[in-house]
Parts: C-alpha cells; structure tokens; sequence
C-alpha cells in the first residue's frame, strides 16, 4: 500500500464525519462536503482518524487509496481552516475590483474584464493590485485563481500580468541591436 494511504486523516474536535457505504460526508464549522468513494476503496473510522484501505487485489486500488486520502484530508481541511490563493497585478494601469459575485479587472485591453464568482468562493481585493481567492474546496479555489490568471499571465520581458504572490517570473533578456 502506498506511503500516503497507510497515514490516517486526524478529524479535528468540531468536525463530523459520516460514512454509509461509499457515500462520504463531512461537517464543520465552514461547511460541509458530500463526497462518493470509489468501491475499490474502504475508508473507516476509528475514534478521531479516518483509515483507507484498498478493496481488492487490482493495481489501480492502492492508487485510488491514495488518491482518496489526500482529498479527504483537503476536505477536512477544508471544512475547519479553508483554503486561499494570492494573486498580484503588476503593470501600469492594472487594477481589480471585486464587486458583489463579479471581479471586475483592467488589464490593458481595450475592454474591461468581468469574471464570475461561482458559489462557494469570496473574492477579495484589499488593494487595487491584489486579488485573494478563499473557499472551502481547494480544486475551486485554485480552479477559480487559475481562470483569473489566465486572462493574462505574466510575460517574461517586463513582468507584467496577473500572477500568484509566490510566482517567480524568469525574465528574458531584450533583444540586442
């Protein structure tokens, strides 16, 4: 079995974790996950830790115990201390604004920017330059700071773009005459 799926998920007090066959839920003081459990997995619980083991002798099932464990200790995490990514803006004029379910961005286009909060996520921008994407879901939270970045990513002459706060942009060297 893997070296991931032998370490058992701490449920931290405040938490509730409820198991009824493949069907996984978690409760806490954030929110709440519904997840379905793969059947070459078995997760138990005993006490305050959650246990996986695979079902089974096919080679995929120690995999999926892996798998399974990791993103039940995100959802645990999740649900008590939730998950954000930094995202910086760096260019003249570049500027945010989160209003409401909408971020509202100026990136140098001719146009401005409007991206759609999902449900689940807060956005906030606490200066004009930077953006803080928060959730309980952290396939969300990084999903959702991806999209953001996409719009434009850094470019490696000047720095300029939309990147995450522990980005390091290797910058180009100009063109020589």
């Amino acid at each position: 079995m893997s070296r991931v799926a032998k370490k058992p998920v701490q449920i931290p007090g405040g938490v509730e974790v409820a198991i009824a066959e493949n069907q996984l839920k978690i409760k806490g003081p954030k929110g709440a996950f519904e997840w379905n459990v793969h059947e070459l997995v078995a997760v138990k619980q005993e006490g305050s830790e959650l246990l996986f083991e695979p079902r089974g002798e096919k080679a995929n099932a120690v995999a999926l115990t892996g798998t399974t464990r990791s993103i039940v200790s995100n959802m645990v995490q999740g649900v008590t201390q939730g998950f954000e990514r930094k995202l910086e803006l760096k260019g003249v004029g570049y500027r945010a604004q989160a209003q409401g379910k909408v971020l509202n961005l100026t990136l140098g286009f001719s146009h401005p920017v409007n991206h759609e909060i999902p449900e689940g996520i807060t956005v906030e921008t606490p200066s004009q330059t930077e953006i803080v994407v928060r959730g309980i879901d952290k396939q969300k939270v990084g999903q959702v700071a991806a999209q953001i970045r996409a719009y434009r990513p850094p470019e490696p002459y000047k720095g300029k773009g939309v990147r995450y706060a522990d980005e390091r942009v290797i910058m180009k060297e100009a063109k020589k005459k």
